[in-house]
């Protein structure tokens, strides 16, 4: 009897709210050359789902300069592809379905705790934006208690922690365990608005677009344990996760405005070459010597994961990328 591998699909999902540095490059690069060295499938997502931060056109830019970068998808937004729509924007049908799935198995509960605090919980989190525990302030609310602020404020939905670690297995980290409902708590899935947070949003779309291979940045990372608790959840399949370090400015920082002009439209305007700055993102990553010019499709053959440095790669004060 014949047995087939299952078919290695990954995805690259950027936001149209500020336009890709050179850290989102080298990100995508790698989630790239992941798939494409298994002779994978890749997807092309866009996460919109914060209105008032997307920028008109600059998903189009994006995808531009993706493309000016050598990379290339097999679905998305500008291309369709069987599990579609590509836009989370246009997929709120699959997250409200997802959302009713664990209100009604008693997995979401209903919170009327202040915006600020809804809205700083629901955006795509970041390793130094975890913010304080949640302490339960609407967990265990009664049905007259419920109504009674429902009347003055429409909720936002909640995921009900259990108790006890979320271990799981990242391809760059190894073994990795994360105990939620210590650190966390009940986080949000949905916001009063309706909006699916990223939480719910990604671990649905990744799920419904069949995505086997999550390559994302280490920043993400305690998200994983969240979303691995939504996928049991929703009885939907676990991904495998890889977290990749991050590029930093000479500060150490995570790339921001602050480190110049950094993002790739400025460097391509500049006059900076394709090959020059690929290969300046391989060298950082170990995949080519300090000054070669090469182009993704070069680094395919033989690329492995396991060659990728540990630490962050920096921005040094001439703009250049090293390990």
């Amino acid at each position: 009897m014949l047995s087939h591998a299952p078919e290695i699909r990954g995805r690259f999902a950027p936001s149209p709210t500020g336009p890709l540095h050179v850290g989102n490059a080298r990100t995508a690069l790698l989630a790239w050359l992941d798939v494409r060295s298994r002779g994978g499938r890749l997807v092309m997502r866009v996460e919109d789902l914060d209105g008032p931060r997307v920028r008109p056109g600059l998903e189009a830019r994006i995808l531009d300069e993706l493309r000016w970068l050598g990379l290339d998808w097999d679905e998305g937004p500008d291309m369709g592809g069987p599990l579609g729509p590509y836009r989370q924007a246009e997929r709120g049908e699959v997250h409200a379905a997802a959302l009713d799935r664990l209100r009604e198995a008693g997995l979401a509960f209903p919170c009327f705790c202040s915006r600020a605090e809804i809205s700083q919980a629901s955006q795509a989190p970041h390793a130094s934006d975890e913010g304080p525990r949640y302490p339960g302030t609407c967990r265990d609310l009664s049905p007259a208690e419920r109504a009674a602020r429902s009347a003055r404020r429409p909720p936002a939905w909640r995921f009900r922690a259990p108790d006890g670690p979320v271990s799981f297995r990242d391809r760059v980290h190894g073994e990795c365990i994360f105990d939620v409902a210590a650190t966390v708590g009940d986080f949000v899935v949905a916001r009063a608005d309706g909006v699916p947070a990223y939480q719910l949003a990604v671990a649905v779309d990744d799920a419904a677009m069949r995505v086997s291979d999550v390559l994302r940045g280490d920043d993400l990372l305690p998200s994983s344990a969240r979303q691995i608790l939504v996928y049991r959840a929703l009885g939907l399949p676990v991904p495998a996760f890889a977290h990749v370090p991050l590029v930093v400015g000479p500060d150490g920082e995570r790339l921001a405005k602050r480190h110049g002009a950094l993002s790739l439209g400025e460097l391509r305007e500049r006059g900076v070459a394709p090959a020059e700055l690929v290969g300046m993102l391989a060298a950082a990553s170990g995949l080519a010597p300090r000054g070669a010019r090469v182009m993704p499709a070069d680094l395919v053959q033989g690329f492995r994961l396991d060659v990728v440095p540990r630490q962050p790669a920096r921005v040094d004060g001439r703009g250049s990328i090293v390990p």
